[in-house]
């Protein structure tokens, strides 16, 4: 491991935005389950989460665009999260944290009808068929939304990969969940009816895919009913 890497997995044990539960104990008691916004941000603001968030530059760029909500960026790679951290530290945003966690076990730190909004910016898009079920809208993975999520509230996707465009959609059909919107060519798309932050904010692999010329992908959509 080079010496920068382990530079910043020292010095994001000091970051206050940050947290990574280390013990078996702070998992399965996790202090602020059902009280993120009142225990860690002190408000009563809406909670929205980016899940596979990387170097977070979608939970940084929401948080300045929306200062009346609350925004955790989750991932498990530690010297990924130090950038948005850092970021968010420099600039002195309070309504930021970043959770370093396996995304497969995100129920456990989040309690029901505690989050208003989800982003998934760019995530994996699993292409192997043993690990579909990874993928951040599989069927599995809505499961464990279910757990936590306001109904009603959107789920949203960015992605430059078709095929999970694609299986996206088809997950949302088959399961009986709401799709808002698909785009099948987000900047060459001019209705008004999209949040300005799909366009406007962009991660640092979305420039240079857009830069390259790639299609990217947008799906907006909500969960049905239990």
């Amino acid at each position: 491991m080079g010496k920068n890497k382990l530079k910043k997995f020292a010095e994001i044990y000091s970051f206050p935005n940050v947290l990574q539960p280390d013990y078996i104990s702070e998992i399965i008691h996790f202090r602020y389950k059902g009280k993120w916004c009142k225990d860690f941000f002190g408000n009563k603001n809406p909670l929205v989460l980016e899940i596979g968030c990387g170097k977070g530059e979608y939970t940084v760029e929401l948080a300045r665009k929306y200062p009346q909500k609350n925004f955790i960026g989750i991932d498990i790679k530690g010297d990924r999260l130090w950038h948005g951290a850092r970021r968010s530290l420099d600039a002195g945003l309070k309504n930021t944290a970043f959770l370093r966690i396996q995304a497969e076990k995100i129920e456990q730190y989040f309690d029901k009808n505690e989050v208003s909004e989800i982003w998934l910016t760019f995530p994996d898009p699993q292409p192997n068929k043993p690990r579909i079920r990874k993928r951040l809208t599989s069927p599995e993975f809505i499961e464990r939304y279910k757990k936590m999520i306001l109904p009603g509230a959107p789920i949203h996707l960015k992605t430059d990969n078709k095929t999970l465009f694609e299986y996206t959609i088809k997950v949302i059909k088959e399961y009986d969940h709401k799709l808002h919107i698909a785009i099948d060519d987000l900047y060459n798309y001019n209705e008004n009816n999209l949040n300005p932050a799909v366009k406007n904010i962009q991660t640092y692999y979305e420039r240079s895919f857009v830069e390259e010329g790639s299609v990217i992908y947008y799906v907006k959509f909500s969960l049905g009913k239990e």
